[in-house]
C-alpha cells in the first residue's frame, strides 16, 4: 500500500465549486467534474509509446503485473496493447489491442460530480513521489454504496497511479511500478 500524505483541495484541483464551465477542455458534459487531464495532455504525455507496468493485487491475495502499452501515436489516438506478465517475464494469455482516442482515454476520469469527492495527495510509490488528484467516487447512487478511488499523479498524465476498485470480494488495488515513455 502507497505511504500518502494528506492535503485540502488546491486551487487547480478540480471540484465541484461552482458550475462547470462547458468551455473548459476539462469538462466533458453538465454533471461531471473536470477530469484530471485534457486529451491533449494525455496525448503529449504519451509521445510516440508509452510503457507502464502495474502491479495488481486481487482481494484474495493474488498478485500480478500487467503492462499497459500506447504505440502508433498519433493527434487521434494511439494502439493499445494489455497483457499480464508470466512468471519469467514473458507474456501469459493472449494480448489484447485495439485502437483508442485520446478523448476516450479522457473519458474514463469523467466522474459524477454528486457522487465524487476530490482531494490532493501524495503518495510514496515505485515510481517515486507523487503529488495526486484523489478521486473518490460512489459506484452508485446510495449514498452508503462501496466508493472506488483513484490517484491521478500531475506529472504522469494518463490513467491514475494508483487505484482501489471495489469487487464482490473485496478491493482490487492497482499500482503503477513503471513508465517508460518514447520521446
Amino acid at each position: 500500500m502507497p505511504v500518502s500524505q494528506n492535503g485540502a483541495m488546491s486551487d487547480d484541483a478540480p471540484g465541484p465549486s461552482g458550475p462547470p464551465d462547458l468551455h473548459d477542455p476539462h469538462v466533458l458534459g453538465p454533471g461531471l467534474l473536470p477530469t484530471p487531464f485534457t486529451a491533449d495532455e494525455i496525448r503529449v504525455a504519451c509521445g510516440s509509446g508509452r510503457t507502464m507496468r502495474l502491479l495488481v493485487e486481487e482481494p484474495d491475495g493474488e498478485r500480478f503485473e500487467r503492462i499497459s502499452r500506447f504505440r502508433d501515436c498519433d493527434d487521434e489516438g494511439a494502439t493499445l496493447e494489455r497483457w499480464r506478465v508470466a512468471a519469467d517475464g514473458g507474456v501469459e494469455g493472449a494480448v489484447s489491442s485495439g485502437r483508442i482516442t485520446w478523448h476516450e482515454l479522457q473519458e474514463h476520469a469523467a466522474f459524477p460530480a454528486d457522487r465524487t469527492t476530490v482531494s490532493t495527495e501524495t503518495l510514496e510509490l515505485p515510481i517515486g513521489r507523487v503529488q495526486c488528484l484523489r478521486y473518490d467516487t460512489r459506484v452508485a447512487e446510495p449514498t452508503d454504496a462501496p466508493v472506488a478511488t483513484f490517484w491521478f499523479a500531475r506529472t504522469h498524465q494518463g490513467m491514475p497511479v494508483y487505484r482501489e476498485e471495489p469487487t464482490p470480494a473485496g478491493v482490487q488495488r492497482t499500482t503503477m511500478v513503471e513508465v517508460e515513455v518514447v520521446p
